[in-house]
């Protein structure tokens, strides 16, 4: 983490002198427990600390507890709560021994506590309190950990910052105002006077649930809120924690909680003890010493790069009352932008707007020294009003610019530029703030690399997966939309397709894997290509529903599979729906009106070994609209599915199902994007021109060649076919009625399909096996050019798998 130097400034004091300067005053200015904040802060600013804590000997005499936390989560090191006091532990060592122990990567890899420690280069230092008062610990991401000015700084952080442990209040004694105590086992809480002010209840409708404080909190914040109040997730000393209650008029006020979890003990329960205040009036302060915590806590949770600086902008630019801050990522030789605030063009300097090229600008490094300077250095750099600087950096902060290099690991990732137009006076406050703002954005920086990476991999898998483009139908239409979630960083396993069968029928399958991650995105695409090869081998709709739940199980995973699946026949509009744990088609028919298809349905692939699949008969009338959707777009944490549905009804009846891409982006238009979503709809048109169809069961009789061609010849001429057009059909018939009944046993159909000239021959048996096509017959072989008749006269000839056996078609124009 680096030191803020100030550009013609000569560096007077040595690191340790002035974090002595710093501490004195803190210890003369503040009381216990913010004194002891300010003081762990010290350790980040001078020390390069990534995080500092103290541990205290507990109630019981047997642990050292955590009492105090300054930097990045603790749960990014893995530190623990306790540590028991005659352990193996850094913590412990330094307490029993009364001497510093210093730990680098390879000394920590053999502690039992690496096993939770982060797979980088991660330095501690666990230092004894006086006294026997405790231990403090603080870690380090920096390249050679902690130098020796770094140690001295430590020992005088370690000399001041002891302070008795908070106790719970004695049996009747009465809170202050501001103050609470929660009992963790039973949820009863004891508040002063003042809490209940702030969330506008009277003394007597209060009856001392944590439930009934928390009814008056804003929904968004109750999931950080139940994180504090739930003893097995709470993080002592961590940080504090702001949340919203709800006011009889007028916006939510803005609350700060500070706890701390006692254990128990003697018959005692757990307490969760700390003061709730009005932070309304505090949110905007730079001297706020809860700022780095939480940039601290923002990082933790940001993902991609774009997340961290965002973060890193509403945490500083504030605060700081700058005009402008910028945050640009380090590749190669240039500077690429993530984010600008405020994002105008004519908020920046002229240079700038050059290089303009898409979203924002990127810029080469070289064009701009002094920045370069500062970034090989990897120093944090303030320049006041009216430093002479090359023309792209004066623009940014004419009244004084700062300039955070992003590091982590002895590495520059990035910038963050943050410029003011008037003249502008940096505190010691703004300086802590900035220097610790720029080590942790760094880390989170290089986090958030890696993650862009896989989630781009699992994003392009996905994007592999799903149909580049949907087939065209014979009277009908099909269009498709994913939509990927923006709260949650990974991709899920939602899917569609759309399959097109023998006879004019087409399966519209949607589906959803459990879960969101590249396991997900794999399964996804497994299931994808076992429904279609069921369907392509002409199984029903329930049997390939089946079959892909018992193949799921087969390969023994952990996430289970919804699905939809239609099988839509086009010439008559008739459709079988089997749902598997999915939500049911919604269908708009030709006058507008639209219903939730009442479908029976089964349980979710992969759950059941002898599940069972009902087939439910659907109707569709030319004009009518069937949507298939995820629940993502139906249902989700304040939406009930059957709400969803409903809507989704509605918005598809007002809809105008002549242009079927706007129908699916106005669906979508209602979307909460808390979850993946896919969506699919098709218009059935009905076939222009319907095929007329013929079969016939093959008799195995010697004469079953002839009576084919006989059957074949009636047929067609009853269809108006003239007889000079007949004697190709006639001849492929008999050469694949003879070739099935040579080569396999059981029994033998054929087909007769005509659309206008086209004619359709197929020839269905019981073998599974391809017929093969010999590749140089002799001229004294007997038999073997049936297949190569059949493809000489042909226009388009093949085979399919068919519920267990196979056809073989032929396709003839028919001249003449």
């Amino acid at each position: 983490m680096a030191v803020v130097v100030s550009e013609g400034a000569a560096e007077s004091r040595t690191g340790p002198s002035r974090a002595e300067i710093a501490l004195k005053t803190i210890t003369a200015d503040l009381a216990a427990p913010e004194r002891v904040r300010r003081t762990l802060e010290q350790a980040l600013v001078f020390a390069g600390a990534s995080l500092a804590a103290v541990y205290t000997p507990g109630a019981g005499g047997d642990l050292l507890c955590l009492a105090e936390s300054a930097g990045v989560p603790r749960t990014l090191y893995g530190l623990r709560e306790s540590y028991p006091l005659d352990g193996p532990s850094p913590a412990a060592d330094a307490h029993r021994g009364g001497r510093p122990v210093w730990l680098g990567p390879a000394e920590l890899a053999r502690c039992p506590q690496s096993r939770r420690m982060p797979d980088r280069d991660v330095h501690l230092a666990a230092l004894p309190l006086p006294d026997g008062a405790g231990c403090l610990l603080a870690l380090s991401e920096r390249p050679g950990g902690f130098g020796p000015d770094d140690r001295a700084c430590l020992e005088l952080v370690a000399e001041v910052v002891a302070f008795p442990a908070p106790a719970a209040p004695a049996e009747g004694e009465e809170l202050r105002a501001g103050d609470f105590s929660l009992a963790m086992d039973t949820g009863r809480v004891e508040v002063g006077e003042e809490i209940l002010e702030l969330f506008r209840m009277p003394r007597a409708d209060f009856d001392g649930r944590v439930e009934t404080l928390l009814g008056r909190a804003v929904p968004e914040d109750l999931p950080s809120l139940m994180s504090v109040v739930e003893a097995d997730h709470m993080s002592i000393g961590d940080r504090e924690l702001e949340f919203r209650v709800l006011q009889p008029a007028g916006p939510p006020k803005w609350l700060r909680l500070r706890g701390r979890l006692l254990p128990g003990g003697d018959g005692r329960p757990a307490r969760l003890v700390g003061t709730v205040a009005d932070a309304s009036a505090l949110r905007d302060e730079v001297t706020d010493v809860a700022r780095v915590q939480r940039l601290a806590a923002a990082l933790a949770t940001a993902g991609t790069v774009r997340d961290v600086s965002q973060a890193v902008v509403a945490a500083l630019r504030k605060p700081l009352r700058a005009d402008r801050i910028a945050l640009a990522e380090l590749e190669g030789e240039r500077l690429v932008v993530t984010v600008l605030d405020p994002p105008e063009p004519q908020s920046w300097p002229a240079l700038w707007r050059l290089e303009w090229r898409t979203e924002w600008p990127d810029a080469s490094v070289r064009a701009m020294p002094t920045l370069a300077a500062a970034l090989r250095e990897g120093r944090a750099r303030i320049w006041p009003a009216g430093t002479v600087l090359e023309p792209a950096l004066a623009g940014v902060g004419p009244g004084g610019l700062a300039v955070l290099p992003l590091s982590a690991g002895g590495r520059t990732t990035g910038a963050c530029l943050i410029g003011w137009d008037r003249p502008h006076t940096f505190g010691p406050d703004e300086r802590a703030l900035l220097t610790a703002s720029a080590g942790l954005a760094g880390q989170a920086l290089t986090r958030a690399h890696a993650f862009d990476a896989e989630h781009e991999l699992v994003a392009m898998l996905q994007r592999q997966l799903l149909p580049r483009r949907l087939p065209e139908l014979p009277g009908a239409v099909a269009v498709a939309r994913y939509l990927p979630a923006t709260a949650g960083l990974e991709i899920g396993g939602d899917w569609y397709d759309v399959i097109p069968l023998p006879d004019h029928r087409v399966a519209l399958v949607i589906g959803d894997v459990q879960g969101h991650s590249a396991a997900a995105a794999t399964l996804m695409g497994q299931m994808r290509t076992a429904l279609r090869a069921y369907a392509a081998e002409g199984h029903p709709p329930d049997v390939v529903v089946s079959h892909a739940n018992r193949l799921l199980l087969e390969l023994e995973t952990d996430l289970f599979v919804t699905c939809c699946y239609v099988d839509v026949g086009l010439e008559d509009g008739t459709a079988w729906c089997v749902r598997a744990g999915h939500p049911p088609p919604v269908v708009r028919h030709a006058d507008g009106s639209t219903e939730v298809a009442e479908t029976d349905g089964g349980p979710p692939l992969g759950v059941l070994t002898q599940a069972e699949f009902p087939m439910t008969p659907l109707r569709l009338s030319p004009g009518a609209v069937i949507a298939l959707t995820t629940d993502g777009l139906v249902e989700s944490a304040d939406l009930d599915i059957d709400t969803g549905l409903g809507r989704l009804a509605r918005t598809l009846s007002a809809s105008d199902p002549a242009h079927l891409g706007l129908v699916a982006d106005a669906l979508l238009g209602d979307a909460h994007r808390g979850d993946d979503v896919a969506l699919l709809l098709m218009r059935y048109d009905g076939m222009a021109v319907k095929p007329l169809r013929e079969g016939w069961t093959v008799w195995r009789v010697p004469e079953a060649a002839r009576h084919a061609r006989r059957f074949t010849r009636r047929s067609l001429r009853d269809w108006g076919v003239a007889a000079a057009a007949m004697d190709t059909a006639l001849l492929v018939v008999s050469e694949l009625v003879t070739n099935a009944l040579v080569h396999t046993g059981g029994p033998v159909r054929l087909d007769l399909t005509l659309i206008g000239r086209r004619l359709r021959v197929a020839v269905t048996d019981a073998s599974p096996r391809t017929p093969v096509k010999p590749t140089d017959p002799g001229w004294e072989a007997t038999g073997g050019r049936g297949i190569l008749l059949v493809e000489a006269m042909s226009d388009a000839w093949g085979t399919m798998p068919v519920s267990g056996g196979k056809q073989v078609w032929s396709e003839l124009v028919l001249r003449g």
